[in-house]
């Protein structure tokens, strides 16, 4: 196996890192923001009110990207592990 190869590789799952997780830290951003702007304009300072929201939402945007977040991680290790006698090489 090359070097270039391998920063192929590495790539790619960096890239499927970053793609998997976006979605989900998006959601967590903007219900935070939105928390955020709702406790400046009543002046509620409790810190605690941005976590529940917050994990609510992230369950559901799990429920709901679940089946496209693992159908892709599926695929990409199908990938990996067909190639495998490539990479012992």
């Amino acid at each position: 196996m090359t070097v270039d190869e391998v920063v192929k590789m590495c790539s790619d799952a960096l890239f499927m890192i970053i793609k998997l997780s976006a979605p989900i830290l998006l959601i967590s951003l903007v219900i935070g923001l939105v928390i955020s702007i709702f406790q400046t304009v009543t002046s509620i300072q409790e810190q605690t009110l941005t976590f529940v929201p917050k994990i609510i939402c992230v369950f559901l945007g799990l429920m709901l990207l679940g089946y496209w977040m693992l159908g892709t991680l599926r695929d990409y290790m199908i990938l990996l592990w067909g190639n495998f006698a490539m990479y012992i090489k």
